[in-house]
């Protein structure tokens, strides 16, 4: 039982913050389109059954059973297959409100009979796209389609869209940010852990002191456990490596060391012995065996700060990884379907789903093998990475994602700057995405198979951390 209730909270704190990832995406949406005055209905987190609701001027906010997704719904988001189309009363439904005719105002029944006749003709695909216009219209209240997400500029639109995946990149820097200058990067301080009783060359495989062995220089000077060394042959000290360079250097002479102890400054004589050591080779990066001054002591690790610039170069850094991995991602589902249905092992640097992502966080919240604060940065980092996923995957140029919307958009945007460099008399109608409804439908099968399959292989063949 103690085991479980550390899972448990893992599991919780993942699944509230991808919860608040997605409401912070649809809050980017709501704030866009409330700017430019489009009509928001519904600001919803989660989708299936309902768990509570509250009204607040035109918009109904609210909060679902399932925290897996989100919606905001704006009105008019196709606009009329036609130009100057004119909504007629609409029969009940959802919005009870307005749908579009197919023929225009100067129509006649008999055309409009024709038109009717040969949309049906058209097939399923055509019908979709019609439902969809129809859907539209009726989401468009008396006297307000001037108030539809179709009417708004190309450029609006795109900045509508594109708020809620910023607001995904947002929090995912804000998250690195946190992990890399909040609470830092674990590396070798200047504080001493350990100090050895003796010296061992690196070809050596013995790791206890023979009556042979000569005394470490460190436990000869009298060095401790704890002190902090702060300076070195007169140099101030600041980091582990300039504090390793200068005793690899200083073989066989006297050198004065300054540490702190206890709040107060010691200082000790110590003389490095040459003996061999593995060290980096500057020209060619290369482990190395050589001989070198040493001491025998080891440092304690230590979380430091790292600038702000890191945080944006760490961001760029994965950023550029989870792109890597969306462009790949046919092929990886190709490996997770044979692991999930067959005998093999499934890799370790496999997409993972959500079940897969929870199992992590709780298994970060349970493990003994890490500290505190590198449970936090762990989960910090898988909250960044759904982030970067989410922004990543929302911008693929396809609908119903938010960069199917964008694309639409900065082609109609295209449309009105040639029309208006070859000086037509007339602006393009708006840009029909309605008719790739029979793809975003076929997108939507695509991804919720897509979803099932991680979902299952993540319960049959999960991946587990590391350690």
């Amino acid at each position: 039982m103690s085991s479980v209730l550390p899972f448990i909270v893992g599991v919780l704190i993942f699944v509230i913050g991808l919860a608040l990832s997605i409401a912070l995406h649809e809050l980017g949406h709501l704030t866009a389109a409330k700017a430019f005055g489009v009509k928001v209905t519904q600001y919803m987190v989660g989708f299936g059954r309902t768990l509570f609701s509250f009204r607040k001027g035109e918009t109904e906010y609210g909060v679902k059973m399932l925290p897996f997704g989100g919606y905001i719904a704006m009105i008019g988001m196709f606009p009329p297959k036609h130009p100057g189309d004119a909504p007629r009363d609409a029969s009940t439904g959802f919005y009870n409100s307005l749908v579009m005719t197919d023929g225009g105002l100067g129509a006649s029944a008999e055309q409009r009979a024709q038109q009717t006749t040969g949309e049906q003709r058209r097939g399923t695909l055509g019908t979709w796209a019609e439902e969809a216009r129809i859907a539209s219209a009726e989401t468009i209240p008396d006297g307000e389609d001037h108030r539809a997400f179709y009417r708004l500029h190309p450029f609006k639109r795109i900045i509508v869209m594109l708020a809620g995946p910023f607001m995904n990149l947002v929090i995912a820097f804000v998250l690195i940010a946190i992990m890399l200058s909040g609470i830092g990067v674990q590396a070798a301080s200047t504080t001493v852990q350990s100090v050895s009783a003796c010296l061992k060359p690196a070809t050596t495989t013995s790791t206890t002191c023979a009556t042979s062995d000569p005394a470490s220089p460190a436990a000869a000077a009298g060095l401790r456990s704890g002190d902090r060394i702060v300076k070195y042959d007169g140099t101030a000290i600041t980091s582990w490596e300039q504090l390793s360079t200068k005793i690899q250097n200083s073989a066989g002479e006297i050198v004065p060391v300054v540490v702190e102890r206890d709040g107060k400054d010691v200082t000790l004589q110590i003389t490095p012995k040459q003996t061999e050591g593995q060290v980096i080779d500057s020209s060619t990066g290369k482990t190395v065996t050589k001989n070198i001054g040493m001491i025998g002591i080891s440092p304690t690790t230590e979380f430091q700060p790292q600038s702000i610039g890191t945080a944006f170069a760490s961001t760029g850094q994965q950023l550029g990884q989870v792109v890597g991995v969306v462009i790949n991602l046919p092929e990886r589902m190709v490996g997770v379907w044979n692991a999930a249905f067959g005998s093999g092992e499934r890799s370790a640097s496999s997409p993972v789903g959500i079940i897969g992502v929870g199992r992590m966080a709780g298994e970060i919240a349970d493990s003994s093998s890490y500290a505190f604060m590198s449970k936090i940065q762990l989960m910090l980092s898988l909250l960044a990475s759904l982030n970067l996923a989410l922004f990543v995957f929302n911008m693929i140029p396809l609908l119903p994602l938010d960069g199917g919307h964008i694309a639409g958009a900065i082609w109609e945007w295209l449309k009105r700057g040639w029309f208006k460099a070859t000086r037509r008399g007339t602006s393009p109608k708006p840009v029909d995405m309605a008719r790739l409804m029979p793809l975003t439908y076929a997108v939507i099968i695509v991804l919720g198979a897509m979803s099932l399959l991680l979902a299952y292989a993540d319960i049959v063949k999960p991946i587990s951390l590391p350690g």
